[in-house]
């Protein structure tokens, strides 16, 4: 279900309106919200209403307990009259060397199973070695990974897309998933202005499976794969919290014996 975007602040807009119609953006009543956040129910309404001021802590727990994406907690604390909070750390700073580690390791331990890294506009940040892998299953060029756009792939036409048996499916979902991320990322709106709408699909069968494989056209036959994500828990970093790993893990045993043994021989 996708989410409405995030009110955006404006100069008639303070902060304690901001944090009433987040609130009831999320369904949320002054009660619940006090007793996530830690702090009075009266000292909210306070707040709500300009006739108290949150402090940076107070602020924090309450827009964590909103889940609001924290670029927009920034535009919450300029509201409030702070300083911004959250910084967009480049992933390439020493301070990240603890993400990178972690995300090499994760790569890593997929195989023979591909992994990818994400950025926020569904840019290919990292890929392990099982990508190439795949890639080199289906005909794609050496080194296909570097500098690619998932989105685009999908969707442009001579793409990564071509290769699905199920493309309308696949396409479909994932322009969907993006355009919800677009409600707050400008600049992933944009690209989906520039790339084809996928056609309408087709109804669904009776029978739902417990979900949508990626069903691949390799040299090797079909691949089916399932899609998995992980992210950092408990970010306090722009770029931390758009990251995410994607795991495609072979579905049936013919995927496995294939991933394998194209993993084995690659070595």
């Amino acid at each position: 279900m996708s989410r409405p975007p995030f009110p955006r602040a404006t100069p008639d807009t303070d902060a304690g309106t901001q944090l009433r119609l987040l609130r009831r953006q999320a369904k949320l009543s002054q009660l619940q919200l006090a007793l996530i956040s830690g702090i009075s129910q009266r000292h909210l309404s306070c707040i709500e209403t300009g006739r108290a001021k949150a402090s940076p802590g107070t602020l924090h727990n309450l827009l964590s307990a909103l889940d609001v994406p924290l670029e927009h907690c920034n535009s919450l604390f300029l509201a409030a009259g702070y300083a911004p909070r959250y910084e967009a750390t480049p992933l390439a700073a020493p301070s990240m060397d603890a993400i990178r580690d972690a995300i090499s390791h994760v790569l890593k331990a997929n195989n023979p199973a591909p992994a990818i890294v994400l950025g926020s506009h569904w840019e290919v940040l990292a890929a392990n070695a099982s990508t190439q892998v795949l890639f080199d299953l289906v005909g794609l060029a050496p080194d296909a990974a570097q500098g690619l756009n998932l989105l685009t792939t999908l969707l442009q036409p001579g793409g990564l897309g071509d290769y699905l048996l199920n493309a309308e499916e696949i396409r479909n979902l994932a322009w969907q998933r993006a355009a919800r991320e677009a409600l707050g990322n400008p600049t992933l709106a944009t690209l989906l202005e520039s790339l084809p709408v996928p056609q309408g699909s087709t109804a669904p069968a009776n029978d739902l499976p417990p979900l949508v494989l990626t069903r691949i056209n390799s040299r090797q036959g079909e691949l089916d794969f399932m899609s998995t994500f992980t992210t950092f828990g408990m970010p306090q970093d722009i770029t931390v919290t758009s990251l995410r790993i994607e795991h495609l893990i072979p579905a049936n045993p013919h995927t496995w014996q294939v991933m394998t043994a194209a993993y084995e021989q690659s070595l």
